[in-house]
C-alpha cells in the first residue's frame, strides 16, 4: 500500500513538473546560427524525452541564417528597416569548416561526402539550413517578424515582447518567462570620421555595405582596419583585379606576406581631394576608402535595464558565463563574444542556457558569479596577447560549456590544432591558405582539395563547389 501511494505521489509530482515546464514560454530573438542553435538544443532535449517550454523565435529577415542569408541591399531593407546583413558576394569561409562543425551534424552527413575545407557562403548557408530541417523546428520560427520592444516586470517576473509582422503589419504583444537574444553583433557598423571625408573625391563605405569586389577592379583603394573583414576584403579585391591596396592600421599592422601591389601604412590623418595623408607623413591617392573598423553591440528593442553594452572582446561585459545578464539571468545573450570559435561555441552556449531554463542546473550566488567573472576577465587580459592565446582562451571557455551539458563529444584539442595550422598557413601565404586541407574532429577525414585554387575560383555556387573529386 505504501509503495502504491509513494508511486502515485511520485507520478503526480512528475506530471506536475512536466506540465509546469510545458507552460513556461521562451522568446528567442534571431534565427541565425545562435538562434537556430537554441532551437536545436531544445529539440534535442525533447527528443530524449524531456518536457520543454513553449518556444517562439522571432526573425526579421525572410529566411533563417542571419549573416549567411545574403542580400544585395544596403542601407534600408524592403520594409524600411536597417539592413542586417554584412555579407558580400564571392565570400568564402575565412576559417576552416573543421573548426566550426556542429558536433551533432557533420559536413559529411549533410553533403553525403567529404568537401573541401573553405566553403563559399552558399555552401555554409545550406549546411545551417540542413541541420534546422533535420531537427524539424521551423514551426517555432516567425519569419518577417521584427522585435520592437522587450521589457521585464519585476512583479510578475515576466517579459513583455512586442513584435511586428512585416508582411501584415500586425503587432503582437506576448508574455514570456525567458528571453534569449541571438541577434548577433555584426550588423551596426562602427564608422569613424577623418578630416576631409566630406570632400573626398571618391567613395567612402563601411565593410557592412561592401557587396562586390568587382566594383573595385582597376582602382586604388584604402582599407582602414586590421580585422577579419580588412584582410578578407583586401584579398577579395586583389582576386578581382584591384590596381592597388593600401592598408592603414591604428594599433598594429596585419603581418601577412601581401602581394606587390599592397602597401601598409599607419593610421590615416586626413584626406585632401583624393590624396590620403598618413601618420608617418606618407601619402597615397585612392579612388575608394573602405572602413573595416568593426561593429557595435546594438539592441534597440531592449529596455535600458536589459541592454548589453560591451566592446567586442573574448569576455564581454555584464554576462555571467558569457551568457547570463548580470542583473537578471532570465535574460540570456548568445554569441556576443569576439569569435574564433563560432557555430559550435554557439551550440555550447545554447545547450548551457537550455539546461538553466529546464532547471537542470542552478547559478551560484551573485558574489560567486562576480568572483568567477573577475577570474575569467583576468585570464582574458593575460592570455589574449597573441592569436594562439586567444584561441586557447576561447577553447577553454567552450570546453567548460560542453563539459557541463550533454552536448555531443567534440575533441577541442584537435580543433585547436586545426586553428593553429590555419594561422600558420595564412601567415605563410595569405592568398593560398584556402587551398590547404584540414582534418575533421568528428570524422577524422582529411578534406579533399578544391578543384580550382581559390585565387582563380570565380564561380562560388554550391553546384560548382561540390564538383570537387574525392
Amino acid at each position: 500500500y505504501q509503495r502504491r501511494v509513494h508511486g502515485t505521489l511520485s507520478e503526480c509530482l512528475f506530471f506536475f513538473a512536466r506540465s509546469h515546464m510545458e507552460n513556461k514560454r521562451v522568446a528567442i530573438v534571431g534565427a541565425g546560427p545562435s538562434g537556430t542553435a537554441m532551437l536545436r538544443a531544445f529539440q534535442s532535449a525533447r527528443q530524449k524525452g524531456a518536457a520543454i517550454p513553449q518556444i517562439v523565435c522571432y526573425e526579421k529577415q525572410h529566411d533563417i541564417g542571419g549573416m549567411w542569408n545574403y542580400t544585395w541591399r544596403t542601407g534600408l531593407d524592403e520594409h524600411g528597416n536597417p539592413v542586417h546583413g554584412s555579407m558580400y558576394r564571392y565570400l568564402w569561409s575565412n576559417g576552416p569548416k573543421e573548426c566550426l562543425e556542429f558536433a551533432d551534424y557533420s559536413f559529411e552527413e549533410h553533403f553525403k561526402r567529404p568537401i573541401p575545407s573553405f566553403p563559399p557562403r552558399e555552401v555554409l548557408f545550406d549546411y545551417i539550413k540542413g541541420r534546422l530541417e533535420k531537427a524539424n523546428v521551423r514551426h517555432w520560427i516567425r519569419l518577417n517578424n521584427i522585435v520592437r520592444s522587450v521589457e521585464y516586470d519585476e512583479n510578475t517576473e515576466e517579459f513583455t515582447v512586442i513584435a511586428r509582422d512585416l508582411k501584415t503589419q500586425r503587432e503582437t504583444v506576448e508574455k514570456f518567462d525567458y528571453v534569449v537574444v541571438c541577434s548577433g553583433h555584426f550588423s551596426v557598423p562602427n564608422v569613424p570620421e577623418f578630416p576631409g571625408f566630406e570632400k573626398f573625391e571618391g567613395r567612402v563605405l563601411h565593410a557592412h555595405d561592401f557587396r562586390d569586389a568587382v566594383e573595385m577592379r582597376g582602382k586604388d583603394i584604402l582599407i582602414i582596419g586590421t580585422s577579419y573583414s580588412a584582410e578578407d576584403i583586401a584579398s577579395q579585391c586583389y582576386k578581382y583585379g584591384v590596381k592597388s591596396v593600401t592598408c592603414s592600421w591604428r594599433t598594429s599592422p596585419m603581418t601577412f606576406h601581401w602581394p606587390d601591389n599592397f602597401r601598409t601604412v599607419p593610421l590615416l590623418q586626413k584626406v585632401v581631394g583624393k590624396t590620403c595623408h598618413f601618420l608617418d607623413g606618407s601619402t597615397q591617392d585612392v579612388d575608394a576608402i573602405i572602413l573595416c573598423t568593426g561593429y557595435v553591440h546594438n539592441f534597440p528593442f531592449l529596455s535600458d535595464n536589459l541592454r548589453l553594452q560591451t566592446a567586442n572582446r573574448l569576455w564581454p561585459n555584464s554576462l555571467h558565463r558569457g551568457i547570463f545578464w548580470d542583473k537578471n539571468p532570465k535574460l540570456m545573450y548568445l554569441g556576443m563574444q569576439d569569435q574564433w570559435f563560432t557555430f559550435n561555441m554557439f551550440d555550447g552556449q545554447a545547450w548551457y542556457a537550455r539546461d538553466f531554463i529546464l532547471g537542470r542546473m542552478q547559478l551560484p550566488s551573485k558574489e560567486e558569479l562576480d568572483a568567477e567573472f573577475a577570474h575569467w576577465r583576468q585570464r582574458e587580459e593575460a592570455e589574449s596577447t597573441s592569436d594562439e592565446g586567444c584561441i586557447r582562451f576561447q577553447a577553454s571557455y567552450v570546453k567548460m560549456l560542453f563539459d557541463a551539458t550533454d552536448y555531443p563529444d567534440l575533441n577541442i584539442e584537435h580543433v585547436i590544432g586545426e586553428f593553429l595550422k590555419w594561422e600558420h598557413n595564412k601567415h605563410e601565404a595569405i592568398m593560398e591558405f584556402r587551398d590547404r586541407p584540414h582534418v575533421s574532429a568528428l570524422t577524422g577525414t582529411l578534406a579533399p582539395i578544391h578543384h580550382t585554387p581559390w585565387l582563380t575560383a570565380y564561380d562560388d555556387s554550391l553546384e560548382c563547389y561540390l564538383q570537387t573529386k574525392q
